[in-house]
């Protein structure tokens, strides 16, 4: 009887001490970031690039619309002061709205991240604008090369508000964790946003004295 016990005793030491060491070792595994969410940028010239007129997404070549090389003239929005001016995006409904304080700005249907690619819940503010931009990266069915991508708004580290031209699905998600917009309605959030966009210029990013304006993410 006492033989039997010490065998399950030890069965039992040797299972514990095989569930812990395996349990430690996948605990303290890494796990590797995937590599085609947000819409990073490596260009922050705000410049539109000539030539670049063909894109990549989903496996699709799309061509690149050339009224997005006008590069436009100053257009900022003036009106109420920008502390009170601030940006919702509801996930749920796949919906933003601009307001100005209580007031609606604007409201329009919107793709934000994937499952696998979701957009960040949470309060930021924009950190820079460009006027255009390159935006790459996925592997495989993932992915794309989205040139002169216009009228961007980053509001935290590679994610941002953004014109669309590479697909017309508004409404249901859709991106790699960006929030796209209908090219229209981004280029009039372009003009009314901080931080303002000073004459002549194509890239701005915000200072204490020109402050980027505020962005809501909710569920």
């Amino acid at each position: 009887m006492r033989k039997n016990f010490l065998i399950i005793l030890s069965s039992s030491l040797i299972i514990i001490t095989a569930v812990i060491f395996f349990s430690f070792k996948t605990g303290n595994k890494k796990t590797e970031p995937l590599n085609d969410i947000s819409c990073t940028t490596a260009d922050y010239s705000g410049m539109i690039l000539p030539g670049e007129n063909l894109a990549i997404f989903e496996g699709q070549k799309v061509e690149v619309p050339l009224e997005l090389a006008d590069q436009g003239g100053q257009k900022n929005v003036l009106g109420m002061a920008s502390e009170a001016k601030w940006i919702e995006v509801d996930l749920s409904e796949q919906k933003l709205k601009a307001w100005e304080g209580n007031t609606l700005y604007l409201e329009t249907a919107v793709s934000t991240g994937l499952a696998r690619t979701p957009t960040p819940v949470g309060e930021y503010r924009i950190w820079i604008k460009l006027r255009a931009t390159k935006m790459s990266g996925g592997t495989g069915r993932y992915y794309y090369y989205l040139p002169n991508v216009p009228y961007v708004m980053y509001f935290y580290q590679g994610y941002g508000l953004h014109g669309t031209y590479w697909h017309n699905a508004f409404g249901t998600p859709r991106s790699h964790g960006c929030v796209n917009l209908p090219t229209p309605i981004a280029e009039k959030l372009y003009y009314w946003t901080g931080p303002v966009m000073p004459e002549g210029k194509y890239t701005v990013r915000s200072t204490p004295e020109n402050p980027g304006t505020r962005i809501v993410i909710h569920q």
